[in-house]
């Protein structure tokens, strides 16, 4: 487990005795802190953690960074000086363990990143990073059930896959740990460059390329380049082994991109491992066969559409690579984790809502049409403005007014760009009567209440930005 020691050493290059205390967790939020923790005051915006150190404090936090002088008198060790560690050590043990003390540095998210650094540094595990476009939340945590079977494992927890997010994983990293899954984020070229040198993956599994945040990042090919930053840092193989989608060409071609062991996974038979006779079952999850060599395995995963048997391969590819036994993967899979996008509930008059308002692309949108094509009943879709789509902001509402025209009884738009789906699915032939072109949620709101019967399915989905998911707390009963 880390140490205030560790800390010392990681940020002055010296370590000091008689202060190898525990650090049990690291917060950026002082609402999260536990005893023992680490708090790291972060300058923001809006929200300066400076302002929360003394909270953080009474909640039991032992060690603060903080990268200016606090209104509170709180024991303060100047970090910014060379160090000198028995001085150091000395000021600690006189302080006490149960006395908080603030570390005064020049830059608290550079002095969190640089611990996580030295840390990474001092385990003995493999790390497994995940990137793509969409699916890599699942993607983590399947990967995570599956590793869990035989090792102990420790896998990002919500979206904490940025520059702030992924140091504070590799803190609770301890000597136990043997796999850790990291999810790593893309939004400015570099920036998974920078957290493979914190995490120092072995693997990379990939999920794919769209167009989500191709606003910032200017392109596909600009998307593609940053997510094959992760492939590129692998150590060369054997050692190093990048999991890529055979179906996706920005994908498979980072396979020329990387030095480690490349093993590829699809739908296509070309794949190292690939599946076949998808079916989608609702609610119920999906149906596939999967192909490995001259194996063939059979199964059913808690998982919904069809879209999910990618994620089965990845998560059964990073098991096959860890050296996993099929019985063993094949547990981790059918074993019970959250949908963690898309949620089922009902509303008052007995309609079933799908709740996919956390995010929207033009890809997971489609993928979450497609799951509302496999239901039975009278299928409604919510649909709201894809933000951040750059040059693809047209084609991608186009795109999915389309395949919405395919599937849905009913479409309402949310917003300007929804209006661009609305057309779309108007000119590929659903009729005009059965599209509703709203301003926003309020009016989306207004609209549904009352509709619903309890044949209806809705599915609602949007960028986050538009908060669909106000639609979702309006319409859902009472628990």
């Amino acid at each position: 487990m880390l140490t205030v020691a560790d800390i010392i050493e990681a940020l002055c290059g010296q370590r000091p005795t008689g202060v190898e205390w525990a650090i049990t967790d690291a917060v950026v939020d002082s609402r999260q802190a536990i005893p023992g923790a680490l708090f790291v005051a972060l300058p923001g915006e809006r929200v300066d953690g400076h302002a929360y150190v003394a909270d953080a404090f009474e909640r039991g936090v032992q060690v603060a960074f903080v990268q200016r002088d606090l209104e509170e008198k709180f024991p303060v060790l100047d970090l910014r000086q060379p160090c000198d560690a028995s001085q150091l050590s000395e000021q600690l043990v006189r302080l006490g363990r149960e006395t908080p003390v603030c570390l005064r540095v020049s830059d608290s998210l550079q002095a969190l990143q640089n611990t996580a650094h030295f840390w990474r540094r001092k385990l003995h595990l493999r790390v497994i990073g995940v990137t793509g476009s969409v699916g890599k939340s699942t993607t983590k945590e399947l990967v995570a059930k599956v590793l869990e079977r035989r090792y102990r494992t420790l896998k990002s927890p919500g979206n904490l896959n940025n520059e702030i997010g992924l140091p504070l994983t590799i803190l609770r990293l301890t000597e136990g740990h043997q796999r850790a899954v990291l999810e790593m984020g893309f939004y400015v070229p570099g920036e998974i460059a920078f957290l493979c040198d914190i995490a120092q993956p072995q693997v990379g599994v990939v999920t794919n390329v769209g167009t989500v945040h191709a606003e910032r990042a200017g392109s596909q090919e600009a998307i593609a380049r940053g997510k094959a930053e992760l492939v590129q840092a692998l150590p060369p193989g054997p050692e190093g082994i990048a999991v890529l989608n055979y179906d996706d060409p920005w994908v498979k071609d980072m396979a020329n991109k990387t030095q480690a062991t490349v093993l590829f996974y699809g739908l296509d038979p070309q794949a190292d491992l690939w599946a076949d006779y998808v079916e989608g079952l609702g609610l119920e999850g999906v149906r596939l066969r999967l192909h490995y060599g001259e194996e063939t395995i059979h199964l059913r995963v808690p998982l919904i559409g069809r879209h999910s048997a990618h994620t089965v391969l990845r998560a059964a590819a990073v098991g096959l690579v860890e050296g996993l036994s099929w019985q063993e993967i094949v547990n981790g899979l059918r074993s019970e984790h959250t949908q963690l996008r898309l949620v089922a509930v009902r509303s008052d008059s007995g309609a079933l809502i799908l709740d996919d308002t956390y995010n929207a692309s033009p890809e997971s949108t489609l993928a979450a049409l497609n799951l509302l094509s496999e239901l039975g009943g009278h299928k409604i879709a919510v649909l709201g403005d894809m933000l951040e789509l750059g040059p693809y902001e047209q084609s991608g509402h186009e795109l999915v007014g389309a395949r919405a025209a395919e599937v849905v009884d009913e479409l309402v738009t949310v917003g300007q760009l929804g209006k661009i789906i609305a057309e779309s699915a108007i000119q590929a032939g659903l009729p005009a009567i059965a599209v509703t072109i709203l301003d926003d949620t309020s009016q989306a709101v207004e609209y549904l209440l009352g509709r619903l019967g309890p044949k209806d399915v809705v599915l609602i989905k949007g960028s986050h930005g538009m908060r669909m998911d106000r639609i979702v707390s309006a319409l859902e009963v009472e628990p």
